[in-house]
């Protein structure tokens, strides 16, 4: 039976680890009105761990717990750049703050843009201001909120 990671987002903003064998945590996880967003992880994923950092921050966990973790999987400011580039979005440093946007970027009057004290939070503050929300399944990711508007 293969084992699956998962990590989800309560309502009170804790980020949440399971691992599971048979499918009835992620059922229970997912039918819960207290569970804000769901995701399932390789642990040998960089980008799958940047994906939960960047739109669990973005959909309201605590700050504490996604620093936590950002540490514990090397996900920092050297490293984020790596992640940009794969998802094909800008980020760099704006002043003393790391401004993150989309590749169609015009100037700050048009265009959204996410800024941070570190890249992390600039990153999951472009995908608040994209409109991302956290799901529980099948929901709209930060990556497919990076696409360009026509």
């Amino acid at each position: 039976m293969e084992q699956r990671y998962i990590y989800y987002l309560h309502e009170n903003g804790d980020l949440i680890y399971r691992r599971e064998l048979d499918g009835s945590i992620v059922a229970g996880i997912r039918e819960s009105p207290l569970t804000k967003g769901l995701w399932f992880i390789d642990q040998n994923n960089r980008e799958h761990a940047w994906n939960v950092l960047v739109e669990a921050l973005a959909g309201g966990a605590k700050i504490e717990r996604i620093r936590e973790l950002a540490e514990l999987w090397g996900c920092n400011d050297s490293d984020a750049p790596n992640y940009a580039q794969r998802l094909g979005f800008r980020l760099g440093k704006d002043g003393s703050a790391w401004c993150a946007t989309r590749n169609d970027f015009i100037d700050l009057q048009e265009s959204p843009a996410g800024f941070g004290d570190t890249a992390l939070e600039a990153i999951a503050a472009l995908a608040k201001e994209l409109g991302y929300r956290p799901s529980k399944m099948w929901g709209n990711t930060f990556e497919n909120l990076l696409a360009p508007r026509c």
